[in-house]
């Protein structure tokens, strides 16, 4: 693929050494993509896609693996397990349509969180939003996931409860 951006792939150290790669996820990983889904518990599958799911439906895999690197990126985290490569992790922004901001989510496999992987994902992920020039990150988070507004609070995003009194905070950071 031509226009795979091969400068954002970088392999890092977990705290316990365990060693990651974080790079562009690929149309051919959607079979990882498919698997961490399904691996993840029904709470964070729940405080991802802000409903049930068990699998994702294939427009769905389609869309989360067929991006084009500009307008919507997608970065995973990978290690190698039984000589194969497994997702762990994945962090993503979307462009907001006619503006500098972007919309991000970033999911976890449960048994990966705590490790350091989340926070390697973002700000990796800042720094590509960076070099597309975009000036903020936003995203919106369900009042009850503690865990998610602990780590934005840490990475420095800013809280808006939602207008409507819905379920979800609004956070916002300034790139």
């Amino acid at each position: 693929m031509d226009d795979y951006p091969q400068q954002l792939v970088h392999p890092h150290r977990l705290f316990d050494g365990t060693e990651v790669v974080i790079r562009p996820i690929r149309p051919e990983d959607a079979a990882i993509e498919q698997d961490f889904v399904r691996g993840l518990s029904e709470d964070s599958r729940y405080n991802r896609f802000m409903g049930q799911l068990r699998e994702l439906a294939p427009r769905k895999l389609e869309y989360l693996t067929q991006i084009d690197y500009d307008q919507h990126m997608a970065l995973i985290a990978t290690v190698v397990r039984d000589g194969r490569e497994v997702e762990i992790g994945v962090a993503r922004y979307v462009v907001t349509p006619g503006s500098d901001s972007c919309e991000f989510a970033i999911t976890v496999d449960d048994a990966w969180q705590g490790t350091g992987v989340a926070g390697i994902l973002m700000l990796e992920l800042f720094e590509a939003a960076r070099r597309r020039e975009l000036k903020a990150m936003v995203g919106y988070v369900l009042a009850s996931n503690h865990k998610m507004l602990k780590f934005c609070r840490q990475l420095g995003f800013e809280f808006h409860r939602d207008e409507g009194g819905g379920d979800t905070i609004n956070v916002v950071k300034a790139l």
